[in-house]
């Protein structure tokens, strides 16, 4: 029979199909249901450190009765409806997951500097979090910010969260890095267990009508797949940490393609949004068992690899010769 179990973060998984960080993490019946169809851990939704921060600054508020920098700072941040989370509630979810469910549980932090806020990653830990995400997401627009500055802050930020617990930590990085193995090697070396490719950033649209900021969520696709997967590919063998590959996972070739670039798991959030039932879950598991049956693959551990850029024939086929061999691919219609 073919093994689907794996290892990320030091966490014994039963198979490599995660659920990603998505609005499913705040209703544990709907978790218990994708432990149940065969997910073999969660990873929670993230606390934004802008909610740590309103929140510090409400009991300031109350604390001073009426500060003037109070409203001020307040304009900083977005509406409080956004943020109707509190990170006492937020804990408190992530108690009440490791109560209900027996797989793992993985709090996610979403922050871009150091400061007090970073303490939040402790009581994630003591609430019973197994492992911890931090979410490295921030849009560089001062023209003043170099890139050494934003990555120096952030390899700082990862080494205070490392510091504050004991628990795995996987750290959630962009794809617009100059240097993204270098960048890596600096995450890798500041204290993260993991490293998790790649955070999507969703990017704004225009209402002509009433000439006014749209945002939507859209949802990914398979096509979304191949950022990650190449960059997998490239690090596996390179960086000392396991990788979780996101965006872009949604069936069973998906997932076998993830682990064969290197990938410990792949986690999907959007495929179980748009399937609307638990039995993807299930179903994407039964698919790759027969196709691991189908072509002899006995484990899992077996294909995770063997597919990167340090083990296959062509490995330029990664790099700058690829973009020229798919140009070159192109050819007129009649």
């Amino acid at each position: 029979m073919t093994n689907l179990s794996t290892t990320y973060l030091g966490l014994k998984l039963k198979n490599p199909l995660v659920a990603s960080a998505s609005p499913i993490s705040k209703n544990i019946d709907k978790v218990k249901k994708l432990e149940e169809a065969g997910i073999s851990a969660v990873v929670m939704y993230s606390l934004f450190e802008e909610q740590i921060i309103h929140e510090s600054l409400e009991l300031d508020h109350f604390l001073t009765r009426g500060s003037e920098s109070f409203a001020e700072a307040l304009t900083y941040l977005p509406d409080g409806g956004m943020y109707a989370v509190s990170p006492e509630r937020y804990l408190n979810q992530v108690s009440g997951l490791k109560k209900a469910v027996n797989i793992p549980v993985i709090g996610s932090l979403n922050g871009v500097s150091k400061g007090g806020w970073t303490g939040y990653a402790k009581r994630i830990q003591d609430a019973g979090a197994d492992a911890l995400e931090l979410n490295l997401y921030y849009l560089a627009t001062d023209p003043e910010l170099t890139s050494q500055q934003l990555e120096d802050a952030q390899v700082e930020l990862v080494a205070e969260v490392r510091s504050a617990i004991t628990i795995p930590l996987a750290v959630k990085l962009s794809p617009f890095v100059t240097s993204l193995p270098n960048f890596a090697k600096r995450i890798v070396d500041a204290g993260a267990n993991g490293l998790v490719l790649f955070n999507r950033f969703y990017q704004p649209d225009f209402d002509l009508d009433e000439l006014d900021i749209v945002h939507n969520l859209d949802l990914s696709t398979s096509a979304d797949l191949r950022l990650p997967l190449r960059w997998i590919s490239i690090l596996y063998g390179k960086i000392k940490a396991d990788f979780a590959l996101t965006s872009g996972v949604h069936s069973s070739l998906d997932v076998l393609k993830a682990m064969m670039a290197g990938a410990k798991v792949a986690m999907t959030a959007s495929e179980l949004l748009w399937a609307g039932s638990y039995k993807r879950v299930t179903e994407i598991l039964t698919h790759i068992q027969t196709w691991m049956k189908e072509h002899e693959y006995e484990s899992i551990e077996q294909m995770q690899g063997s597919m990167s850029q340090k083990n296959v024939k062509e490995p330029a086929a990664f790099e700058r010769a690829n973009y020229m061999k798919v140009l070159s691919s192109w050819r007129e219609l009649p």
